[in-house]
Order: structure tokens, then sequence, then C-alpha cells
């Protein structure tokens, strides 16, 4: 049994993005100390060290994209790019001195709960095992990139990669490349190769609602002001984020507020794009805000360049060196760059995640992913998730969510410790009563009524991803942790201040 930092940690904190830092700072101000965080590549950053394709930001504010508690006021943009965010996290792990408690390179391939015990015993891809009281799972949503499965793949002669995985070596410079996907990833990375390529295709199964970014670059003097006097940044902080919490009413059901935003959209599509027929294709038929939104300055201008075609017939196979659509034209490229996203749908796979009576996780949720504030569920003592199941916004910044659930759990494991309690196990009744609630409000919501299929939804239409509420219900849910919502699984333990 591996011995890490003199003995066993409290808690194993899986992933190094911004939720498993957010749990270890929040765990060190409490008092927890003995704590250790799992982390498989080489570096800390998550989606902000994976995702470095040209053009790769955050589609959110700065203001809002950083720990309320370690506000930023060295943005050099409104919307930062993954370099930025990559370095404020590597700053946070400097600043709160969390480098003692990373162990890179190590892989989490299962885990196992032990109800004699009540420990958690934690198995790495290298044979290791650890053993906890708690963990914390932050492996994140968008940590599992997909490829889809399309006929020929396979025969492809060129060079073929996922945006999360950008080959930096290769050089686009006279290629023909074709881009498979038309999401969030894509509309900031192909106005890039459109500059590159001889000759892009796009392939867009369905159009998206756009809306301008309006990226600048924030002025010295405003970064010197946050320096200075860091309520400003604070008060900006709060009005951006009630600003696009006004978002949520569309989201949540309210036509005005879908109608507004379809309006503001067709206009800036009409706008920027003159040619009836590619703006014809380019008009989602679909309610604003299934899918996920997006922003983008260059985006529509990219599509119009000469030495791009937007392919919107969909796609029959690959070839060896061609992408075949469904409509039979084929088009001769030596490159595909699929920006198809993510499998955020299967939340902990592939890890493996065992709880009481040797249940695992995907079996218990085969019929839905079914938790209590997407952070704890039944029958997994001691185990709590940061970004789970119901927990993805389509309208806010996750940093928010990330902060509430860590007050959460952080007040979950001081409870257990001051009361000596071996294992916290959330009530069957109060997360089947949670779920109904979430699935019930979801029915209201424009995700399951705006006509579209998206990757919010499983592959039977269900949408176990995102909150279908406001942040600042979630907040008022997670401001402190509720005991009677869960049941002591082993017993107590007569020294109060073990793990």
């Amino acid at each position: 049994m591996t011995h890490i930092q003199g003995g066993h940690p409290t808690v194993v904190i899986v992933g190094s993005g911004f939720s498993g830092l957010c749990a270890a700072i929040k765990l060190k101000s409490a008092g927890i100390d003995d704590f250790v965080i799992l982390e498989k590549d080489a570096d800390v950053g998550g989606t902000w060290r994976d995702n470095t394709y040209p053009g790769a930001a955050c589609d959110v504010p700065s203001v809002l994209y950083s720990y309320s508690f370690r506000q930023n006021p060295d943005w050099t943009r409104h919307f930062p790019s993954w370099d930025e965010l990559h370095a404020y996290l590597r700053q946070v792990v400097d600043v709160y001195e969390l480098g003692p408690h990373l162990r890179f390179g190590i892989e989490v391939e299962e885990m196992r709960f032990d109800e004699t015990s009540c420990a958690w015993t934690v198995s790495t891809a290298a044979g290791e095992s650890i053993r906890t009281r708690f963990v914390v799972n932050a492996t994140g949503v968008l940590s599992k990139p997909v490829v889809p499965e399309i006929s020929g793949l396979e025969t492809f002669d060129g060079k073929a990669f996922h945006s999360a995985q950008w080959d930096h070596d290769h050089d686009f410079t006279g290629r023909h490349v074709a881009v498979i996907g038309t999401g969030a990833s894509a509309v900031q990375f192909v106005p890039h190769l459109a500059e590159q390529a001889e000759k892009l295709y796009v392939f867009q199964r369905s159009p998206h609602w756009v809306t301008p970014r309006g990226d600048a670059e924030i002025p010295e003097r405003r970064r010197r002001l946050y320096r200075r006097m860091p309520l400003v940044q604070r008060l900006r902080r709060w009005a951006t984020y009630w600003e696009f919490e006004t978002l949520a009413r569309g989201f949540l059901g309210h036509p005005k507020v879908v109608e507004g935003y379809r309006q503001r959209a067709m206009a800036f599509l009409k706008d920027s794009v003159p040619d009836e027929a590619l703006r014809d294709a380019l008009t989602p038929d679909y309610a604003p805000g299934c899918k996920r939104r997006l922003v983008s300055d260059d985006w529509f201008p990219a599509l119009q360049r000469s030495n791009v075609e937007l392919v919107t017939s969909g796609l029959r196979e690959i070839t060896a060196d061609s992408v075949v659509a469904s409509d039979g034209s084929s088009h001769r490229v030596d490159t595909i760059v699929f920006g198809t996203g993510f499998a955020a749908t299967d939340f902990l796979a592939p890890m493996k995640v065992f709880g009481r009576d040797g249940v695992e996780i995907s079996d218990a949720w085969k019929d839905g992913a079914a938790t209590k504030l997407g952070i704890s569920a039944s029958a997994f003592p001691n185990f709590f998730m940061m970004l789970g199941p119901n927990t993805a916004l389509g309208h806010n910044s996750m940093v928010f969510m990330i902060e509430a659930q860590t007050r959460y759990i952080v007040g979950a494991i001081k409870h257990a410790r001051a009361k000596g309690i071996r294992a916290l196990e959330l009530r069957p009744e109060v997360q089947a009563s949670a779920y109904r609630k979430t699935q019930r409000l979801m029915k209201k919501t424009v995700w399951v009524s705006g006509g579209c299929r998206s990757w919010y939804q499983s592959a039977d239409g269900r949408i176990d991803t995102l909150w279908p509420a406001t942040t600042v219900s979630y907040w008022w849910q997670t401001k402190r942790f509720r005991p009677g919502d869960y049941r002591i699984a082993g017993g107590t333990r007569t020294n109060r201040s073990a793990g």
C-alpha cells in the first residue's frame, strides 16, 4: 500500500483543473491539510491545459472566469485565451502552496469503497493503490474528446485529429482541410485555418445561434485600476454575473427572453451574411438556447472566404483521400480536424467507481444519473463530485458553480470529522426526490422543448447534464451542508480528529 506524505491521505482529489484546485484551496483553509491531488497529465489546468488549438479562449468574460476569492486584475482581454487561463491556474497553485499536494502522471482507473473500513481504495493505471477516507472527483465534463464513428475513417491516409488534441507540428499552409463539426471549438479555430488552408470544407450537421463576441483588449489603465482598487473589479464582476443570469429566464421557459435573443441573433446574421442561400443554411430551425449558444465576431466572415465551403448535407463516409457527403459529393482533403466536442454524458467514464455492495456507478445510473445537486449519490459514501450530473450551465460561469459545490463538499467533510462519522451516505429517498424535481423542472426548459438534439442529451433523450434553474437557486441549495439528507454508514469513530 502506498504511503503519501507520511500516511494515507484523508482526501483524494482526482483532477487539477478549476474544480480540483478550488477544492484543494478550500480544504486547506478549513484546516484539512492531509489531501493529495492526482493528475493524469504532467501539469495542472484541465480544459485550459488540453485545448490549445488556434483561437482557443473562454466564451465567458474574464471578469467572471476566476475564483471570487482570487480575482485576476491582469487579464489582457475581455475573453481570456487558453494560455492566460492556464497561467492563472499555475499562479493559483503557487499562491496557495498546492505543489506538495500534487502528483502528476497518475491516471485513476478504479475507485472502490470498502464497507468494513469505510475507506476508498483508489487504483491507478500504474498498479498503485491509495487508501483514503474521502474522494472528490474533479475530472470535469470536457475531458473526454469524442470522434464520431464514420465509415472508412480508418482508411484515411492524411492527418486527422480532434481539436482537443491539436497537432501543432502540422502545417496547414496550402492544405485541403475538412472540419467536422461547427460547435464552440470550431467557431474559434475555423477562422484561423481559413487564413492558412488552400481549401477548407466545413461540415455542418446543424447551424447554431451566434451573437457578437465583442472581444477587446483590456487597457492597461483599467488593469492598474483593478490592481489598486479590487472592489471596482468585484463590482464589475457582479454586474456581469447578473447580466448573464437574466439569460436563464429564457432557457427556463420565458418566451419573451428567447424571442429577444432570436431577434438579436437573426439581426447579426443578416448584417454579417448578405448571401441569402448561405444565410438560410446558417439559420437554425430550433429555439435559441436549445444548443449551446455561440459568440463570435469572425465565424461568419470566415465562412464567406473564397477558399471556404460550407457543406450542409451531412456525412456518408471517409475514403483514403476524401470526405464524402450524404448527397454523394466527394471532397478531396489531406487533413481532417474534428470539432465534435466531448463525451459530456459519460461523466466518470472510463473510470470505474464501485460503491456500497459493489454497485458500479454507471450501472446505478443506467436509468438516469440521479444525485443530490450533482455532488452526492446514494450507495457511494464519502464520494463527492465536482461538475457532476445536472450542474452544467448554458448561460453563466461554471466557476460560480464550482465554488458553490466546494463550499458544500468541504462542509460535509468538516461535519464528518467533527462528529467522528466514518462515512456519510446520501439517503436514497432524498436522491429520488431531488432527481424527480430536477427532471420535472427540465421539462419546462428550452433544452427539452426547443426542438433540437444536442450534446446535453443522452442517447435516450434524457438531459442529465444541465442545471434546470438559476445559479442563485443552486447557490442557495449548496449554501450549507445538510446532515439530515445523509445517513451514517459504518458507525462513528472515537478519534474525531482522524481522517
